[in-house]
């Protein structure tokens, strides 16, 4: 599938038969801040979200989530249309969450529920970041091979797990991505091209960390593979590895405290959030 901006980008929702209810809950939204004299950007400040998430609900390219409709009802006077709903959403969600596989539908309940995420990763954009038509490129070129029905679940249940960028209070949220991963044009150049963007936009959120380990780094404490530090609600840190499906979760103190230290070296190394959206805008201009 062509990342073209173009073009109609996959949906989570389409799998299972929810897309109609997105698609007319943005245009209702879109409509009811043009009757309240709203401008997307004064909707996205009065309800605590950027301005691109606001258009993207109103396209019906995201799902929205049920904190921005309880949050939108009242900026929008909309005399609890949009609370009306919220259970509707949150069953849809509840729904794609289940596509997970098993050995994943842990950790992808304890990352919805984090007050902290912190994700080093050297192979692939994350999944928080990635884009549909990225994500579907990453499962349709798997081996062995997965049928088309199965390939739709697992990108809508990747991309469910993204309502956790746009919450309220926001979690702290950091990214340290390997150069390399910004250079594969993975799915093709206008798939590529289409992440990067993504990665800008989401970057450029003030509740998220994006930095990026340059090729020129002569020192590295984490050469090992990718991980995820993860702070329940509550509850102590955690971290957790995942290689070819199989998922390790540690919770020795210890063990944790050696990610947390990698962690931080490796914050410390890598460009600065300003430094790596300059990178990624730069090799945009060059494609």
């Amino acid at each position: 599938m062509s990342g073209n901006e173009e073009e109609r980008p996959e949906r989570p929702s389409e799998v299972d038969g929810t897309a109609h209810l997105f698609r007319a809950l943005g245009k209702i939204i879109k409509v009811l801040r043009r009757n309240a004299g709203m401008s997307q950007a004064e909707l996205a400040e009065a309800t605590h979200c950027s301005e691109d998430l606001v258009s993207s609900v109103e396209r019906g390219v995201r799902t929205p989530q049920p904190d921005f409709l309880i949050r939108a009802d009242p900026v929008l006077q909309a005399d609890g249309v949009l609370n009306a709903a919220v259970d509707d959403v949150r069953e849809a969600l509840a729904r794609a969450r289940v596509r997970h596989p098993d050995w994943f539908q842990d950790f992808a309940k304890a990352e919805a529920e984090a007050v902290a995420l912190h994700y080093y990763e050297v192979q692939a954009v994350p999944g928080l970041l990635q884009t549909p038509s990225y994500a579907k490129a990453v499962y349709g070129f798997r081996r062995p091979v997965w049928d088309e029905e199965t390939i739709e679940k697992r990108v809508a249940g990747r991309l469910a797990r993204q309502a956790i960028l746009d919450k309220w209070p926001a979690p702290t949220i950091s990214f340290v991505l390997e150069e390399a991963i910004l250079h594969r044009p993975t799915g093709g150049i206008d798939v590529h091209r289409e992440q990067l963007r993504r990665l800008l936009e989401i970057g450029s959120r003030r509740t998220i960390h994006l930095q990026v380990m340059p090729f020129s780094r002569t020192e590295h404490p984490s050469l090992d593979g990718s991980f995820t530090l993860l702070t329940p609600k509550g509850r102590r840190e955690v971290a957790y590895t995942e290689i070819y499906g199989h998922a390790r979760l540690i919770t020795d103190p210890e063990l944790v405290r050696q990610y947390t230290e990698r962690y931080g070296i490796i914050r410390a190394q890598a460009l600065t959030p300003r430094e790596s959206l300059d990178l990624i805008e730069k090799m945009l201009g060059e494609l």
